[in-house]
Formats: C-alpha cells, sequence, structure tokens
C-alpha cells in the first residue's frame, strides 16, 4: 500500500508539474479516498484561458507524466473543443477547465464533501 501511496503522490505532483510549465490557473486537488463510490481517489481540477491553453495544458501534463514517470492517461476526453478536457490516470482524474465551463459545472461543489487544497506551485 505505502508504494502504491508513494506512486499516486509522486503522479500527483508530476501533474501539477506539467499544469505549473504552462501556467495553468487556479489548480486544486480533492481528495475523494473518504467519500463512498467515487470513480478515483483524487481530482486534480484547473483552468485555461483559452482552447489553446487547455489544450497546451494537457500536452503538457501528458508529457511531463510520460517523460518522468513513464505512464501514460487511461483515456483522455474533450480534446475537440478543448473546453473541459478530462484525463484519466485511475487513481487521479484531472479536469482541465475553461474559466465559463468551470464556473457552469462548478464540480468543486458536487464534490463538497471531499478535501479541497489550493495548490500553489513556486
Amino acid at each position: 500500500m505505502t508504494k502504491t501511496q508513494a506512486s499516486t503522490d509522486e503522479l500527483i505532483a508530476t501533474i501539477i508539474k506539467g499544469i505549473d510549465d504552462v501556467k495553468g490557473d487556479n489548480i486544486q486537488l480533492l481528495d475523494l479516498r473518504e467519500i463512498d463510490n467515487t470513480v478515483c481517489d483524487y481530482f486534480v481540477i484547473c483552468t485555461g484561458n483559452s482552447n489553446t491553453q487547455v489544450n497546451a495544458i494537457s500536452g503538457s501534463v501528458q508529457k511531463v507524466v510520460s517523460k518522468e514517470l513513464r505512464d501514460k492517461p487511461f483515456n483522455i476526453e474533450g480534446q475537440g473543443n478543448s473546453e473541459w478536457v478530462l484525463m484519466d490516470y485511475v487513481n487521479v482524474v484531472v479536469h482541465i477547465f475553461q474559466q465559463h465551463v468551470r464556473d457552469y459545472y462548478d464540480i468543486e461543489s458536487l464534490w463538497g464533501d471531499a478535501k479541497i487544497t489550493e495548490i500553489n506551485p513556486a
């Protein structure tokens, strides 16, 4: 169990690095482990300012995780319109939103029982 947690922590840190490399905004980590019947352990949520930046963030996350951890997402959805891209790394799901879509769906409130951590990369 310890090894899995360490690799999950590494994955989260690497995802955040990929987001920060292309200036993703408002990064939050939702810890879903204490909630029953969740599809994963963590959500990483961030905002891009345009279709181009949302694509750049997803590309950066993919590249950094692949290079540093030799891992790739199980699935990626939403790259067609790049308003909400979802990257599924099984235990960690990354949501990359444009601001108006993030405001509309407000998944932080939907998962209000989750422990939410604001991430402010240095």
